[in-house]
């Protein structure tokens, strides 16, 4: 692994990729700390402390959100700009066309990602400015106060969507992604700390924190082995005679990955079931938001088994709108493929739709259990207040594999040994 990090650094293009990612993420890192004019941050950080659905938004953002920083909002609103489009790719027509005319019809449909994101972050903004108002977190609260924390956050959401664009285009790796893990993993030396004062306190033991480790570990190596698999479907492609050459007639496999949809079921299900409770206990005295805290607080059974159900259907809608079976099937009838056995056209679909079923429970269950892998750790480990969540797991460890491979194709570019042997 050293010897292969060496060489990288070799690669005079490699290298300057990677100090370019590299500076652009600790602008990143520098910008989580310059706070939002108007603001009082402490009363805003006891808020966070306080709530469910703000400590996961701190953890995304990697303690911005927590100091209300121009980066408070992160990169969320382009997720969910992101996710929009590519839901309404699948209804609208216009939309459909662009996506499939190739490298124009993407740079349209991104022009249109980038003009969502900053209404949604404006909308975001402006609406979690004003739910604050009686908070005293804005030190002037009026609407010219209102108008400027608003722009101020949608002003950084944009910068650090053209960071990620940036950095995907002359860095390494994806960069929404990449700011995604930065800020998961900044939090690191946090957790650490924290850890050793409750072991310096008493309140843990070290076997615990052996048990932390453990499960950590074989968590990592399982998100691994269901990030990497995949079910291979062979297709055969007939030979076709074009003037005087031959082309086709090669095997090849069309791979059905057992996590099409990557994390966002988790993030989609986690927004749903947080949504509620926050808004809860703004109403302490109500008697409605008393019995579902009481009965879907944060780590009860209820909670967990609607948190899992809502995962594993989501997996499956978000599967279902990126992968579909009807297109596959098409297009390898198109350049003259088929599957062997199966009849090409219809019976295709419907071949790659089972089998892709079949291929998504896996991943949705394995999705599931990563969700609500927090509340049994607390349970076998007793460390309080320590964030081990899989989904951040789950992006680190995914973001870490995608950036290496990249790496590993430009190092065997140039007859380099990469990292993965």
């Amino acid at each position: 692994m050293l010897e292969s990090m060496k060489n990288a650094v070799k690669v005079d293009e490699l290298r300057k990729k990677l100090l370019f990612t590299v500076l652009m993420l600790l602008v990143f890192r520098i910008g989580a700390h310059i706070p939002v004019p108007g603001v009082n941050a402490k009363v805003f950080a006891d808020l966070v402390n306080k709530g469910v659905l703000f400590g996961f938004f701190d953890t995304i953002s990697g303690g911005a959100f927590k100091n209300f920083s121009v980066f408070a909002m992160s990169i969320m609103p382009y997720i969910n700009a992101s996710i929009i489009i590519q839901l309404l790719t699948v209804v609208i027509p216009t939309l459909e066309r662009l996506a499939k005319e190739g490298e124009e019809g993407r740079k349209k449909i991104t022009q249109y990602t980038r003009y969502l994101t900053v209404v949604l972050a404006f909308i975001q903004a402006f609406g979690m400015t004003v739910g604050l108002r009686n908070q005293h977190v804005l030190i002037s609260p009026n609407v010219f106060s209102y108008i400027l924390v608003a722009l101020t956050l949608t002003a950084g959401t944009a910068f650090l969507m053209w960071i990620g664009e940036q950095i995907t285009e002359k860095g390494i790796g994806n960069g929404i992604s990449l700011l995604i893990f930065a800020g998961i993993v900044s939090r690191i030396p946090a957790g650490i700390v924290r850890t050793v004062q409750y072991l310096q306190a008493g309140t843990i033991n070290v076997v615990s924190i052996l048990l932390l480790l453990i499960i950590g570990a074989v968590v990592i190596a399982a998100i691994v082995t269901v990030q990497e698999g995949q079910r291979r479907i062979p297709v055969q492609y007939a030979k076709r005679v074009v003037g005087r050459r031959v082309y086709g007639g090669q095997s090849t496999h069309l791979p059905l990955r057992v996590n099409q949809a990557g994390v966002i079921p988790v993030i989609f299900a986690a927004s749903i079931m947080m949504f509620p409770q926050q808004i809860a206990t703004w109403f302490p005295n109500n008697w409605f938001a008393t019995w579902y805290l009481n009965y879907f607080a944060w780590g009860t059974a209820l909670h967990s088994i609607l948190y899992a159900l809502l995962v594993i259907g989501f997996t499956y809608f978000y599967t279902a709108v990126i992968m579909n079976p009807v297109d596959i099937a098409d297009n390898i009838k198109k350049y003259g493929g088929f599957i062997p056995g199966i009849r090409p056209g219809r019976p295709t679909a419907e071949y790659i739709s089972r089998v892709m079923s079949r291929v998504t429970l896996a991943g949705a269950v394995f999705l599931a259990l990563i969700a609500v892998l927090p509340n049994f750790v607390l349970v076998a480990t007793r460390i309080p207040n320590v964030y081990f969540g899989g989904t951040s797991l789950l992006i680190v460890v995914g973001v870490a594999l995608d950036t290496m491979k990249q790496m590993e194709s430009h190092m065997l570019m140039r007859s380099y040994q990469g990292f993965i042997k």
